[in-house]
């Protein structure tokens, strides 16, 4: 031992606070609305508070298509139980077990009742892929090799491609179809913003409408999962039970702000179209074009030449 570890062998692996992929995605979207802040006082009038709501809401729906192709908590489950730690051994301990789905692949959680128990620091936090181009069962193999504590071993378990649950297969190709919807989604947020900048609004309108839809779609596509049916999660005396967690239901509503949002546009631009141009700022620009044109000087000379 030197300072109370093992020279020649890696560390015990801690759990996991932050996702890298969503970090750079946020950061981005935050650059781009501190970078419209800081030009936001150079627009006058009314406008000011319509271009602020306009942008920030934009670059929201934005961050959230993209942020949750990386998110975990599309489905999530928690349980305490005493269970047993390492395989071979009767020795229990006292945990927080957590369960965490993504569209690319399940996060599993490990943390002591308290952390410091037998010994040992239970804080876990494993994630095993199963998105197109990786290997879930050989990431499960390594997780067996390292020694992953047992339950977190139990849990991936019921996920693999040899479990008699058979759920696999069934959440690869859901969370596959529904990123792949999600990115049709941001490329229909783009055109929007395109459109209105044009401005084509009544053709944006369209496009917020086919943006919401296609998210809406890729939620669809996530919940066939609950098609089949689900191994029971037993650890201990207690169950695991999963539930859709934080960004289902985040995409559900940002989904249906698109919705609201887009036949907001298309009504608005039949009824009241002065209004809508008003709100993205377009009014003036029709008056200066149709403005009358202002008294004029002309030579009489030239006139009377010219006759």
């Amino acid at each position: 031992l030197f300072d109370g570890m093992y020279t020649f062998y890696p560390q015990q692996r801690k759990a996991a606070e932050f996702n890298i992929s969503t970090i750079i995605v946020i950061v981005v979207f935050l650059t781009l609305a501190c970078s419209f802040l800081l030009i936001i006082p150079g627009i006058r009038g009314r406008a000011r508070l319509y271009w602020t709501l306009r942008v920030l809401l934009s670059l929201f729906v934005g961050v959230v298509i993209v942020v949750v192709q990386f998110t975990g908590d599309w489905e999530t489950g928690w349980v305490q139980a005493n269970t047993s730690y390492k395989s071979f051994s009767l020795v229990q301990v006292n945990a927080d077990i957590g369960l965490h789905i993504g569209l690319a692949g399940v996060n599993i959680t490990l943390k002591g009742n308290p952390v410091n128990q037998i010994n040992e620091t239970i804080n876990y936090n494993e994630h095993f892929p199963w998105n197109f181009g990786a290997d879930y069962d050989r990431s499960y193999s390594e997780g067996l090799e390292k020694g992953l504590p047992s339950p977190i071993l139990y849990v991936a378990e019921k996920f693999s491609t040899q479990s008699p649950c058979a759920v696999h297969r069934q959440y690869r190709i859901a969370g596959h179809y529904a990123s792949a919807m999600l990115w049709v989604a941001f490329c229909a947020w783009i055109i929007s913003n395109i459109l209105f900048s044009m401005p084509v609004l009544i053709y944006g309108g369209y496009m917020l409408l086919v943006t919401g839809a296609f998210m809406i779609f890729s939620l669809l596509s996530f919940s066939t999962v609950r098609n089949s049916l689900m191994c029971p999660i037993q650890i201990g005396t207690a169950t695991l039970h999963i539930a859709y967690g934080g960004s289902f239901w985040l995409m559900l509503a940002i989904g249906l702000l698109c919705f609201v949002a887009g036949i907001t546009v298309v009504a608005v631009h039949h009824l009241n179209l002065d209004l809508l141009k008003a709100f993205f700022d377009l009014r003036e620009d029709k008056a200066e074009e149709y403005q009358e044109m202002p008294e004029v000087f002309v030579n009489p000379h030239f006139m009377n030449k010219g006759l």
